[in-house]
């Protein structure tokens, strides 16, 4: 609420005079009254007998009965200007509209679920360039004609005459204007001579804003979203009855083309800490009486995230030849970048990959030379192990140049860890399959006043992929492995969803079994979706389903991703999905093509992910005769032997299982144990 302040000084002479007349009738008449009626008290004099007593009149207005929304504002002040459609962007479910405005010469861009939200953005951005005030009436103030069209705008201290903000001092009497200071004598005196009736209104910004911003801090969150976006619509994604009788409800809300999600014991708690992640995310308020959510998810600087998906696509894009390659048709890309800190400057893409289906359960190879999984998130992750294997090799070069470039360090009691402040961030282009994907925004979006949902009785259960083809099921076998033989004669082979194995990764690292004889567990930093990104669930699958796994054993842990989505994703490529997939590795130049259906390279031969490559690598490189090795020679000849020496891992890995099934997400499903079974052959 602005205020404003009218000062009314009456000069003495003036008064006399007006006292002096004789009444009239006629004037009492006109003026409403009769000539009967009292006359108000005349001022009084001064105790000098040449002023009367000032009167000074605060007076509380507001500047607009009604405010104005950002387009309004803008046509007022640059009537005429004209919006141009930029591009729309997104899948069909969840397009992001971009609309331009030019204002004083400069262009500027806004962007939204509609046409009509990203023209509201672009005149919000083109306002606040050159006005800081809330409205257009304070706008039209400022920017008289009186105003040099040089006034900076933008600067803290307003274009008016000093003695306006200059000339006032403390009042004890209103705690309302204790800022202002009072009128000085020789301005009192200046106005006496000229017989003036001054009115100035200020514009008293630092005093509203110190009372705004408390108001805001005890707003509902609920309330104060629906005044930065009116129109809201909350859904109930679920109402479940825990332990004891007690309810809980996670509700949903969209805005500006994100999905943001609250869980509380009841429906409007639920409502409060969806509006408040919208809030902390859109417009970077908190709100100290907030409670945070128990599922809340943290969430990457939006324009790191941004980055980081521009050097995988370019990464794409340069080794796919501009696209024109036949190998550059995906449905699912990920990729992987490492960084010091959030540096962006030093980041670096280190694995690339594309793929969406599992090999045939006829093709499953008991030498370890097909890769099972081919979705682009699993064939990345492969490749980063590939890509551990060379920096530990490259840590044990007598050349000094050489294991200075590693990421690695020595351990004194044996081993390597990764060096400090080094971080990787995981890029997917879409949902992870499984239950991030399933409780995706377009799910919720499709029907906003429906409050039931046909996946709602498996939400946050484990899923496997189906065989040779895209989408996930429920884990329904209550074994825990599958047999060689029943998957000879027809039985499909399952394959745990992507969900599943990232919340896995969570824990147990992305180095796998091989690995961890020779390093600590590492992880992601952070994992950022290109499109069908649920703000909250996704949290929610990869770390909060398993929050009662209990103690871990030291350099292990809970790992807790920053997740993000990105601002402008690629629309998917329509069609059937590719039988191919494809990965990178830095170092490399070009891409390996694998048959998703067979697992192996499409000349036939084994690819270099394949568990046959990595065991020859653990058992023969020079880190099987490192002196810095955690584990004791002899080294096993068998791959099933060598993934057991890693006991630690082992025992962790159990741990994680138990915590599945204890929170009745179901059984987590292995291969045939037939497969690992094989011998070292070189």
């Amino acid at each position: 609420m602005q205020k404003k302040i009218v000062l009314e000084i009456i000069n003495q002479p003036l008064c006399s005079y007006l006292r002096k007349m004789p009444k009239k009738a006629s004037t009492d008449r006109a003026r409403g009254g009769t000539p009967s009626s009292k006359r108000k008290r005349p001022l009084e004099e001064g105790s000098n007998g040449h002023f009367c007593k000032l009167q000074l009149i605060w007076k509380k207005v507001s500047w607009s009965v009604t405010p104005k929304n950002a387009l309004v504002q803008l046509h007022e002040l640059k009537p005429g200007l004209q919006y141009k459609m930029v591009s729309q962007t997104g899948p069909v479910h969840a397009p992001v509209f971009a609309v331009a405005v030019e204002v004083n010469g400069l262009t500027f861009e806004g962007t939204g679920p509609t046409k009509k939200k990203a023209k509201m953005r672009a005149a919000e951005l083109a306002l606040k360039s050159f006005v800081q005030f809330p409205n257009a009436c304070q706008a039209h103030f400022a920017m008289g004609n009186c105003i040099s069209p040089s006034t900076d705008f933008t600067s803290d201290q307003a274009d008016f005459p000093d003695t306006l903000f200059k000339e006032f001092e403390p009042s004890t009497h209103s705690e309302d204007f204790s800022v202002y200071k009072p009128v000085n004598n020789e301005l009192l005196s200046t106005a006496y001579r000229h017989g003036r009736l001054l009115c100035h209104t200020l514009d008293l910004v630092g005093h509203a804003k110190h009372r705004a911003a408390k108001a805001e801090s005890e707003k509902n969150p609920v309330v104060l979203l629906n005044e930065l976006r009116s129109g809201l619509r909350y859904v109930c994604l679920s109402e479940t009855v825990e332990k004891q009788h007690i309810k809980s409800f996670v509700m949903a809300v969209r805005v500006d083309g994100r999905t943001f999600e609250g869980s509380g014991r009841s429906k409007k708690l639920a409502k409060g800490q969806a509006a408040q992640a919208a809030l902390q995310a859109l417009f970077n308020i908190r709100l100290p009486s907030h409670i945070p959510s128990r599922s809340k998810c943290h969430h990457l600087p939006q324009d790191f995230a941004d980055s980081v998906y521009q050097m995988v696509a370019q990464k794409f894009q340069e080794l796919t030849d501009n696209f024109t390659s036949m190998h550059a048709r995906h449905k699912t890309l990920a990729g992987i970048v490492m960084t010091k800190g959030l540096d962006i400057r030093q980041a670096q893409v280190i694995v690339l990959s594309s793929g969406t289906k599992c090999i045939n359960g006829e093709y499953i190879n008991d030498q370890g030379l097909a890769v099972n999984d081919c979705h682009a998130e699993i064939v990345a992750r492969r490749a980063f192990v590939h890509f551990l294997y060379s920096q530990l090799e490259l840590h044990l070069s007598k050349r000094r140049e050489d294991w200075e470039r590693s990421i690695f360090v020595r351990l004194k009691e044996g081993g390597y860890r990764l060096r400090e402040n080094i971080l990787f961030h995981l890029y997917v282009s879409t949902s992870p399959c499984g239950d991030a994907r399933l409780n995706s925004p377009y799910e919720i979006t499709t029907d906003l006043n429906s409050s039931k949902h046909i996946v709602r009785k498996y939400r946050g259960h484990l899923r496997t992929k189906i065989e040779s083809g895209e989408g996930t099921i429920p884990v329904r076998c209550h074994n825990a492995a599958q047999t060689w033989d029943g998957v000879l004669l027809g039985e499909q082979l399952i394959t745990m969803s992507c969900t599943d194995k990232i919340a896995r990764w969570n824990i147990l690292g992305l180095q796998g079994a091989l690995l961890s004889s020779f390093i600590e567990p590492m992880y992601l930093h952070s994992v950022i979706v290109g499109s069908l990104y649920h703000t909250g669930h996704l949290s929610r699958v990869m770390s909060h389903r398993i929050e009662d796994i209990g103690q871990l054993p030291a350099s292990y842990r809970r790992n807790q991703l920053l997740l993000s989505g990105v601002s402008h994703a690629d629309a998917r490529q329509p069609g059937k999905s590719p039988s191919f997939s494809v990965n990178w590795i830095v170092g490399s130049s070009d891409l390996e093509v694998l048959n998703a259906t067979t697992g192996k390279r499409t000349c036939g031969g084994p690819s270099r992910l394949c568990k046959h490559m990595f065991f020859t690598r653990w058992s023969c490189s020079p880190l099987s005769s490192s002196q810095w090795l955690k584990i004791i020679p002899p080294m096993p000849s068998v791959y099933s032997e060598a993934k057991l020496v890693a006991q630690t891992y082992q025992s962790v890995k159990q741990q994680l299982f138990k915590a599945f099934q204890r929170a009745g997400l179901g059984t987590w499903v292995k291969k045939p144990p037939e497969q690992d079974q094989f011998l070292l052959t070189v």
